[in-house]
């Protein structure tokens, strides 16, 4: 199985850190927030990944190679020009055309998450699945009783009936006839396959998961992978 990692973004709200470094390659808890996700698809048995880079691409490749000082075996995708990640999938499709399936993550992410429950999920009736996580809340909440008695103060809780794109997926080649030229699959691909009722959501509960977009989510990650050491 192969495992398809998007890292060819600017990683704009983390300037002036992206200025020479690609998000993926920004240090969280020690290593790069790529190797974390090197190591997690290999925990899983996944050891061959196809990464699709564009900014700063050389960094990228001079970092990791071909794989083997992490144990795995990687192959690059090169974006000229920004494609969106919905185009740097489809960017990809010659070298997974021929899989039975293959797995995708943002190049952004680090988490613990089991990515083979994706592929379970995955019957002849569906061309992919999406993991899905709680969404917590970027505030504190306030529980208030009777008579407007205020009882409880809870620091960013998680909301149980709200889920969150956690953008690892599972799809079957067939999702290369949805995905664009250019543009974003969460915004073409993704919306018409739910229309057409064929992507499925995997729930994952009490997992390690956080999305590194701006400094403050830089600074959680680093505290949050320092207390739980999530691969």
């Amino acid at each position: 199985m192969k495992a398809v990692i998007l890292a060819g973004g600017f990683g704009k709200r983390l300037r002036p850190i992206t200025e020479n470094t690609p998000k993926p390659l920004v240090n969280v808890g020690g290593k790069p927030i790529i190797v974390w996700q090197l190591q997690l698809f290999k925990k899983y048995g996944i050891d061959e990944f196809i990464i699709c880079v564009g900014y700063l691409r050389e960094k990228i490749i001079n970092t990791l190679g071909n794989g083997s000082r992490y144990g795995v075996k990687i192959a690059y995708v090169v974006e000229d020009e920004p494609l969106g990640t919905g185009g740097a999938i489809k960017n990809a499709e010659p070298l997974l055309k021929n899989e039975e399936g293959f797995f995708v993550i943002n190049g952004d992410i680090v988490t613990n998450l089991n990515p083979l429950r994706l592929k379970e999920k995955v019957s002849d009736n569906f061309i992919g699945a999406i993991a899905v996580t709680m969404l917590r809340s970027p505030y504190g909440i306030v529980t208030i009783g009777e008579n407007e008695v205020i009882k409880d103060f809870i620091e960013k809780p998680t909301l149980p009936n709200y889920w969150i794109n956690a953008g690892v997926y599972y799809f079957k080649p067939e999702v290369f006839r949805y995905l664009p030229e250019k543009g974003d699959i969460e915004k073409t691909a993704l919306p018409l396959l739910a229309k057409e009722g064929r992507l499925v959501a995997v729930r994952y509960n009490d997992i390690f998961w956080k999305s590194i977009d701006t400094y403050k989510d830089l600074e959680e990650a680093e505290r949050l992978v320092k207390k739980f050491n999530p691969i």
